[in-house]
C-alpha cells in the first residue's frame, strides 16, 4: 500500500482506540480526523464534507423536526400509550418494543422509525422506571433487522438491488430476501430478549435512585369533555408516576384517600398529587388534565408557549406573609403558581390561600421571558427553568400524526423519496404550528449530524488510498476457488467496513469486487449480492456502522465499547444464519 494508505490505516485505528478507551466525543472525534485528513492532502474539501450534503443526513435532520411536532402536540404520549402499553418487567418492555419496531421497519425506512421512537421511549422509560440504555440499543438493533425482511426495508438494500440491476439486467422482488430476513429477524430478536440483561449495559447516573427533597403539591382537574372521564385511574397512566404519587380525590366535597387503580373518572374530579418536579411537569403534558387555579388561563398567549419555572421566595419579596391571592401574584408578575414545595411539608389547601414564607418554593407557569425580566430583582433567591415543560399544543395533535402517516405513506408507495417527504412533512409541521420555528431549531441534534457527515470523509479516504480495495483483495485471495468460502470472507468484509465506515459506502465498494469473484469462479453473483445487503445492512458492532446505531447513542448515554459487547454477537449470530441459507436459496 502507498504510505497515504497507511496514514489513513494508522488514523482510524486511532479512531477507534479514542471511541473505545476514552469519553471522547463521536463527533469531534470523526471531524478531527477529517481535518487531519483534508490537511493532509488525502482528501479534498468537496469530498471531506460531501456528508453535509448527503441526503441520509438531510433526512435525519429534518426527522428531529417531524419528532419535535409530535412532542409538541403530544403525540409522542399517544404513540406510548397506544404502542408500548405499561409492561410490568424489563423483559416485557423489550418485547412490546422490538416486535412491533421490527415490523414497521420491514415497510417503512427505519431511520424514520427510530427517529420518531427516541423521544417516546425516552419518556417511557423514564415513567416507568427502566434503564433506557436497554431499551435504546435494542430499538436500533430491531429497526436493522426488520429492515433485512424486504427490498424498501433500508436505503442499503435498494442500493445494492441498484447495482445488481445495472450489472445483470435482473433484481429482486419486495420480499425475496425475506427468505433470509425473517429467520434472522427471528434469531436477533430472541438473541437480544434471551440475553439482554447480558448485551445490553444499565448506564443510569447513580443519583438517579435519590429522592428529591423538593416535594411538591399539585392539584389538577379532571376535564368536562376531555379523554380521561369514565377512564380508571390505571387506564389513564395516573398510578404509577416516576417520582409521584395521587394522594387524594376530591369528588363535590367528598374525599377519597388512598384512591383505588380501578377508581373511574368522572368529570370535574379534583385530583392532588404529590411528587418532585419533572413528576408534576408531567402532569401538566396529559391530556384531560388542567391545573384546578383557573388562574393559568388568565394570563397572556397560550398554554403552549410558557414554560415551569421552580422560584425560591426571598425574605425581600413584597409578597411573603401574605397568601398568593391577596398578594396578586399573577398580577404582580405575569405568573402563576400551580404548586408549593415547604421543606417536606405537605400543604393542604387551595393554591391562592396558601400564606407564603421566605423559603419557600414555587413550581410556576409563566411566559418564557420571566427570567429574564426577574433577574435582577431581589424578590426571589433562584430562578430555574424545568425542562421540557411546555404544555403540549393538543389542539394540534391529529394535525401532526396526519403529518405524520402522510410522510410515511407518501415514502412508502414511492409518491415522495424519504428525503422529499421528511423535508415536506417538518415544514408542514411548521407551517400549521405544531412546533415553533425556535424550537424546531432547538431539536436538531447537531452531534449525531456531525458524526454521520464526517464518516463520509473517512470512508473516501479508504477509497481514495486504494486501503479498503488492498484490504478486500488481500483477504477475498485466500478463499482459493471454494464458492462458500468466499461468500463468507466477503460478508465479513462487508460487514468490517461497514463498521469501520458506513453502511451504503461499504456496499458500493465491495460490489464490483463480488462481481470479480463470482466471474473469476464461474458462479452466480445473486448470493453475493444478497450477502453484501445482509451484511451492509445488519450492522450491530459500531456505533457509526448504521445511522439508528448513531441516533440512539446521545440517549442511551452509551460507550463505544457497549456497542462491541452487544453488536459483535449480534454479528456473529446472524451472519452464521445469513451464510448457511443464502446458498440454499440462490444457488452457485
Amino acid at each position: 500500500m502507498i504510505l497515504e494508505a497507511w496514514f489513513t490505516a494508522s488514523l482510524i485505528v486511532g479512531m477507534l482506540a479514542m471511541l473505545t478507551f476514552t469519553r471522547a466525543a463521536p463527533d469531534l472525534v470523526f471531524v478531527g480526523a477529517v481535518v487531519i485528513l483534508l490537511l493532509a492532502g488525502i482528501v479534498s474539501p468537496r469530498e471531506a464534507f460531501a456528508g453535509f450534503s448527503n441526503e441520509g443526513v438531510i433526512t435525519v435532520a429534518a426527522l428531529y423536526v417531524v419528532v419535535a411536532g409530535l412532542r409538541e402536540t403530544g403525540g409522542i404520549q399517544w404513540i406510548v400509550q397506544s404502542l408500548l402499553g405499561r409492561p410490568r418487567s424489563l423483559w416485557r418492555a423489550q418485547m412490546r418494543l422490538t416486535t412491533p419496531v421490527a415490523v414497521m421497519s420491514a415497510f417503512l425506512n427505519n431511520t424514520p422509525v427510530v427517529g420518531m421512537l427516541i423521544p417516546a421511549v425516552n419518556e417511557w422509560a423514564r415513567k416507568l422506571d427502566l434503564p433506557v440504555s436497554r431499551l435504546m440499543m435494542p430499538l436500533s438493533f430491531a429497526a436493522i433487522l426488520g429492515g433485512t425482511i424486504t427490498v424498501i426495508g433500508t436505503s442499503t438494500n435498494l442500493v445494492v438491488n441498484g447495482l445488481l440491476i445495472d450489472q445483470t439486467g435482473t433484481g429482486l422482488g419486495l420480499f425475496d430476501i425475506a427468505w433470509v430476513g425473517v429467520p434472522a429477524a427471528f434469531l436477533g430478536l430472541g438473541v437480544m430478549l434471551v440475553f439482554g440483561r447480558y448485551l445490553f449495559p444499565d448506564r443510569r447516573p447513580p443519583m438517579s435512585h435519590i429522592d428529591d427533597p423538593r416535594e411538591y403539591t399539585l392539584e389538577m382537574l379532571v376535564e368536562d369533555d376531555g379523554p380521561l372521564v369514565g377512564r380508571s385511574i390505571e387506564e389513564a397512566g395516573l398510578r404509577h408516576l416516576p417520582g409521584g404519587y395521587l394522594m387524594e380525590l376530591d369528588r363535590q366535597g367528598t374525599l377519597i384517600p388512598a384512591v383505588s387503580p380501578q377508581e373511574m373518572l368522572r368529570a370535574g374530579d379534583r385530583l392532588i398529587f404529590v411528587g418532585v418536579v419533572e413528576s408534576m411537569a408531567d402532569l401538566q403534558r396529559i391530556r384531560g388534565l388542567t391545573p384546578a387555579t383557573g388562574q393559568v388561563f388568565k394570563l397572556d398567549g397560550r398554554r403552549s408557549d410558557r414554560v415551569l419555572l421552580e422560584v425560591v421566595v426571598s425574605n425581600t419579596c413584597p409578597v411573603v406573609g401574605m397568601t398568593i391571592r391577596d398578594g396578586g401574584f399573577r398580577n404582580r408578575y405575569n405568573a402563576v403558581v400551580i404548586a408549593v414545595a415547604r421543606n417536606g411539608e405537605r400543604l393542604r389547601g387551595k393554591i391562592g390561600d396558601i400564606v407564603l414564607r421566605p423559603g419557600d418554593t414555587l413550581l410556576v407557569e409563566a411566559g418564557s421571558s420571566f427570567l429574564a425580566q426577574n433577574r435582577n430583582r431581589r424578590d426571589f433567591f433562584l430562578m430555574t427553568q424545568v425542562q421540557d415543560s411546555a404544555t403540549p399544543r393538543h389542539d394540534r395533535a391529529l394535525v401532526a400524526m396526519g403529518i405524520l402517516v402522510a410522510m410515511v405513506g407518501s415514502a412508502s408507495l414511492g409518491l415522495l423519496s424519504m428525503l422529499e417527504a421528511a423535508l415536506a412533512a417538518a415544514g408542514l409541521m411548521i407551517l400549521s404550528g405544531c412546533v415553533s420555528m425556535f424550537t424546531a431549531r432547538g431539536s436538531l441534534d447537531w452531534s449525531v449530524l456531525l458524526t454521520i457527515a464526517a464518516a463520509f470523509g473517512v470512508a473516501a479516504a479508504m477509497n481514495n488510498t486504494g486501503l479498503a480495495q488492498a484490504v478486500a483483495l488481500n483477504v477475498t485471495g485466500l478463499a482459493g476457488d471454494q464458492p462458500w468460502l468466499n461468500l463468507l470472507l466477503i460478508y465479513l468484509l462487508t460487514a468490517l467496513f461497514t463498521a469501520l465506515i458506513t453502511n451504503n459506502a461499504a456496499a458500493v465498494l465491495m460490489f464490483p469486487i463480488a462481481w470479480a469473484v463470482a466471474q473469476d469462479l464461474g458462479v452466480s453473483l445473486m448470493p453475493f449480492a444478497v450477502a453484501i445487503m445482509f451484511a451492509a445492512s445488519a450492522s450491530f458492532a459500531t456505533p457509526f456502522g448504521y445511522q439508528t446505531n448513531l441516533m440512539v447513542y446521545g440517549p442511551g448515554g452509551y460507550r463505544f465499547s457497549d456497542y462491541l459487547r452487544a453488536g459483535i454477537p449480534m454479528t456473529l449470530v446472524t451472519g452464521a444464519l445469513v451464510i448457511l441459507l443464502v446458498p440454499l436459496i440462490w444457488s452457485w
